[in-house]
């Protein structure tokens, strides 16, 4: 098949959260199984920081950039106007207000270059609202190209007042309760929805909880008439970045069979994040994690007293609302060398946390797939995760299960229910025995993108036949 995959963000060329990390790997594991697969997105600021060589083609009245690894090629949307920003999105003041321009642009450049290239995909694979426009410039060009658009977050929608229609070269023929109108706005993340050929989320339970109103976001309703077209496909890990074996970034590699090697990582992390040196006899819970309400981290914030007065450590890495970036730094001034706070995004650190942390919490109120508690399992650091989306999918509470399980799991998105799954987790560190050979068995478990990629192969293929 040839697959055209559109994201806003790509590892390692521009990343504000897990969907970069998909659209890095799941494009690879396509390209190894034989596919035809090219990777288009803006060329950002960060993209033009890296000092690739790139090749220029131009295509109609837009100019794009290629570059070629791995077995793909990469092809960036030039326009400085839009994307030679700082950020991706926004800035501290939110959203840059011209958003609609500078994704409505780049949905027109995904479908000028999937027509006039010379490149003919099968299917374009769209990711997030930035790219939802495409499906209806493809209809406008009355285009046989199929789509699959997946829904990374559905908080996420891509809202903006209804007078930028025509700005962005969309006919009023679209604006309605059943086309991209959503109450008195336009949806980018509605129009995906409504005209994509088929729809996905990144695991069997988010796909199913999209569908009520606690986690549609609004979007319940649009979604139930298109749920013979959803799918859930789990995300997958790639391994050649997140595995203590052949990590560069910890102070020592280590896997199954030498698992003491953690010891040498989590003193490397309590030297490079400021926590006390008894912090190596105590339980050490690492987040890494955008500092947001959805992530809990205000549960994780009223939790800090008991969890520390319960004998474990914290450490925090991560960036996000002014409010929660205050509440983690107060948190690490509260309690000096007990909780250490790193308000910023740091890929070397977030490895160090990883392999030296031995527990990994992520007490999201929600969570579409979330990567970290896959990462966490290879590198035996135990998850303590709250059952929701992905996590619930991908973690087996292991007083439930002992043979089986995998992490420690709580319901309710409450101080009180961490505190009991982080005090359960700590009972369990205590058993030595028990807990090393708990460890051994996780770093075993396989959630590569093999998996995953086969089960995206077959929905392509399904698609393209329909």
């Amino acid at each position: 098949m040839n697959i055209l995959f559109a994201s806003p963000e790509v590892v390692p060329f521009a990343k504000t959260g897990g969907l970069a990390d998909v659209a890095g790997s799941l494009p690879k594991e396509l390209a190894r199984e034989g596919q035809a697969v090219k990777v288009i997105l803006p060329f950002y600021k960060s993209v033009k920081n890296l000092d690739l060589s790139l090749k220029p083609k131009k295509i109609g009245s837009f100019a794009f950039l290629t570059y070629e690894d791995s077995g793909i090629e990469y092809v960036f949307v030039v326009n400085d106007k839009y994307y030679d920003r700082d950020a991706l999105y926004g800035d501290k003041t939110g959203d840059y207000p011209d958003n609609y321009l500078r994704f409505s642009y780049y949905a027109k450049s995904i479908v000028e270059f999937a027509l006039h290239s010379g490149f003919k995909p099968d299917i374009i694979h769209l990711n997030d609202w930035q790219t939802g426009l495409v499906p209806i410039y493809l209809k406008m060009e009355n285009s046989p190209i199929k789509t699959l658009f997946t829904i990374h977050n559905i908080a996420y929608q891509g809202l903006f007042k209804n007078s930028v229609l025509k700005d962005i070269s969309v006919p009023r023929d679209f604006y309605h309760i059943n086309g991209i109108e959503y109450y008195n706005k336009i949806s980018f993340l509605k129009a995906g929805i409504i005209y994509s050929t088929a729809i996905s989320t990144v695991s069997k339970k988010y796909s199913e909880e999209i569908l009520t109103t606690e986690f549609g976001c609004g979007m319940d309703g649009i979604l139930k008439t298109r749920a013979h077209d959803l799918y859930g496909i789990l995300n997958g890990v790639d391994y050649k970045d997140w595995d203590p074996r052949n990590d560069k970034y910890i102070a020592e590699k280590y896997g199954p069979e030498t698992i003491g090697g953690k010891v040498f990582c989590k003193k490397d992390l309590i030297n490079a994040s400021g926590l006390l040196e008894d912090t190596i006899e105590r339980p050490l819970i690492g987040v890494i994690s955008r500092l947001a309400e959805q992530k809990g981290i205000d549960l994780l914030a009223e939790a800090a007293r008991d969890i520390v007065n319960a004998g474990a450590s914290i450490i925090i890495l991560g960036t996000g609302d002014e409010k929660y970036n205050k509440i983690c730094a107060d948190l690490a001034d509260e309690f000096p060398g007990r909780v250490a706070s790193l308000i910023k995004f740091d890929n070397a650190l977030a490895h160090k946390i990883e392999a030296g942390s031995d527990f990994f919490a992520m007490p999201s109120r929600y969570e579409p797939c979330g990567l970290n508690q896959l990462y966490s399992l290879r590198y035996g650091t135990l998850p303590i995760v709250r059952a929701t989306g992905g996590l619930d999918d991908t973690i087996t509470d292991l007083y439930a299960d002992p043979e089986n399980g995998n992490g420690i799991k709580f319901q309710d998105a409450t101080k009180d229910a961490l505190i009991e799954a982080v005090k359960r987790g700590i009972a369990l560190y205590q058993k030595r025995d028990t807990w090393h050979s708990t460890l051994r068995r996780i770093m075993g478990l396989d959630y590569s993108w093999q998996r995953s990629a086969t089960f995206y192969r077959e929905l392509y293929s399904k698609l393209i036949n329909k």
